[in-house]
């Protein structure tokens, strides 16, 4: 039924996963989206029930809610393939892709590895990876362990001080946050913590050639904003978009985020005007470069 989320477990390559389904139209392909570090896939789901038409698909990484730990540890090119292998197996060839936070570099991951498989790209309140503009000492910190997930006293202590925006001023908010976490465990939590360590974006940016939605919080302690001009200048075919809000404005701005992500998935006709002029340099040179059938650059 449409607007409907339904929760199963499907197994990918001999890893069980825990996948949500919120059904959308059916008109055009459905928004993977990637959650942030130690999210289970209930707290995107006041972005999910604000979706109109959008078919969306959200997993629990290995490790994390409901989706049992790996026998090993990851890269984010071993996310992509499961990703891709999941997509797959629900029958869909081409999809648009999304990532939050953490799952923002899986999502440009995944738009790298499989650029035909990918036709738009949203990124919200991430970076390109270690070489980011990194958050303050004492906000990183905070970040450095899931006991904010386990102990929901300690996170109603902290969560002004690393989501900012409408978590400084609306208390209900960390509550109702606080109250759709569980399943973070210390393993998987550390799982996710390794498989972005040494990966960057920065080298293959200019490189990709969806047209890419940035999201940006202006009150983001956790990534600050330079991080979004930083990729919008680098992704050729990249917009960004500020929002007056915080880290988690998918959460706190479900609707607003919602409406803009469908807006720019829809719009068929929509060109994308690159933000600056080295994005549009390295456009230029995108298009120089020769590639093989499956999307990728020759070597």
């Amino acid at each position: 039924m449409r607007g409907a989320i339904e929760a199963r477990q499907i197994t990918i390559d001999g890893q069980p996963l825990q996948v949500a389904i919120r059904h959308g139209d059916g008109k055009g392909p459905p928004l993977l989206l990637f959650n942030g570090i130690g999210a289970n896939w209930e707290l995107a789901r006041p972005f999910l029930e604000a979706l109109t038409g959008t078919t969306a698909i959200i997993f629990d990484v290995p490790g994390v809610g409901g989706s049992p730990k790996p026998a090993w540890p990851y890269r984010p090119s071993t996310l992509a393939r499961l990703a891709a292998e999941l997509a797959a197996e629900l029958g869909y060839a081409e999809i648009d892709v999304a990532g939050v936070s953490w799952g923002g570099g899986i999502a440009q991951q995944f738009a790298h590895q499989f650029p035909k498989r990918c036709r738009r790209l949203v990124l919200a309140a991430t970076a390109p990876g270690f070489t980011m503009v990194p958050a303050s000492p004492s906000v990183l910190w905070k970040m450095a362990t899931p006991r904010r997930y386990t102990d929901k006293g300690y996170m109603k202590s902290i969560a002004a001080d690393i989501y900012g925006g409408a978590f400084r001023d609306d208390p209900s908010l960390i509550g109702r946050h606080a109250a759709a976490m569980h399943g973070a465990r210390s393993l998987g939590y550390f799982y996710q913590l390794l498989a972005m360590t040494g990966w960057t974006s920065l080298p293959w940016l200019w490189s990709l050639p969806q047209p890419t939605l940035i999201l940006m919080g202006s009150d983001d302690p956790l990534v600050p904003p330079i991080n979004g001009h930083i990729m919008a200048s680098l992704i050729p075919n990249a917009e960004l978009h500020m929002i007056d809000d915080g880290h988690l404005f998918m959460v706190t701005r479900p609707a607003e985020t919602a409406r803009l992500i469908e807006a720019f998935l829809a719009d068929e006709g929509r060109e994308v005007v690159p933000a600056s002029l080295l994005a549009r340099t390295t456009s230029y040179l995108r298009d120089l470069v020769p590639t093989s059938g499956d999307g990728r650059q020759k070597s």
